[in-house]
């Protein structure tokens, strides 16, 4: 019988864009700031319910989130594509697999086979590197499934000519890395409580949202609260973004924490 979830908490390990902020060898105000909430890891989320915790994305930066939030266990991993600020910190999952043997992933086909590829040792089934990781794949179409008495709706979207999977928690919805929608998904959208979004820069992307964008597409789903993640050092300083956006939209940060 499936059981009423409490709460839900997002802690967000990182917001940054594929380059995280500050960007190497660059001399932008916003790479010099030294207010906290510009520096920013590779985009990454924490989402936590009763005794159960699930990571979107493992990027170049996991060992270092884990390490900073005190992450004791989880129980799995949800991928959203193959890119590496979203995927290439798959090795450090290692002392999850030492506690608990294989990790669960969730992610479709497309970024399967990308991972097989770039990660061979990790997906071998014969004469494994007795340390590589141990992982237990499973499958994400467009189905809903259940963790742990959580309703997972996936939601595809568009990162340029790339299909990318987003997930819905009940109301919380995480999308990064989105620049088209098609309709059909957006309905998968309605009666938000949460949603996060990428929010790129000001200037026009051809495979991310930009600010203008993301505020349209907050306007046409109307959440009762958003957050801004997957944010580059072309977006502008935090504090001076923040203060000019609309009543109830935010600005992730690394290390905030939300709860619903």
């Amino acid at each position: 019988m499936k059981q009423a979830v409490k709460d839900i908490k997002i802690t967000f390990l990182g917001t940054g864009t594929s380059t995280g902020v500050p960007m190497l060898a660059n001399d932008h105000p916003v790479c010099l700031s030294q207010n906290e909430k510009d520096k920013r890891l590779r985009a990454s989320i924490l989402i936590s319910w009763d005794e159960f915790t699930y990571v979107i994305d493992c990027g170049p930066d996991f060992r270092q989130q884990m390490l900073r939030e005190n992450v004791r266990s989880i129980n799995g991993v949800l991928f959203t594509h193959e890119h590496s600020d979203h995927t290439a910190g798959i090795d450090d999952l290692r002392p999850y697999c030492f506690q608990m043997g294989a990790v669960p992933i969730y992610l479709d086909a497309q970024t399967l086979k990308s991972l097989e590829q770039r990660f061979e040792y990790v997906f071998k089934t014969e004469n494994r590197y007795p340390g590589a990781p141990r992982i237990q794949v499973n499958l994400v179409d467009q189905a809903k499934f259940i963790l742990n008495n959580v309703t997972v709706t996936p939601i595809k979207a568009f990162h340029g000519p790339l299909s990318i999977t987003c997930y819905r928690f009940n109301n919380i919805a995480y999308l990064t890395d989105v620049k088209t929608i098609d309709l059909s998904e957006k309905e998968k959208l309605k009666n938000l409580d949460i949603l996060i979004v990428n929010a790129l820069r000001i200037e026009t992307h051809p495979t991310h949202f930009n600010l203008e964008e993301a505020l349209l597409f907050v306007e046409e789903i109307q959440p009762k609260k958003t957050y801004f993640t997957h944010i580059s050092h072309k977006l502008g300083l935090h504090d001076s973004v923040q203060n000019n956006l609309p009543e109830n939209i935010f600005l992730a940060y690394d290390g905030l924490k939300i709860e619903v």
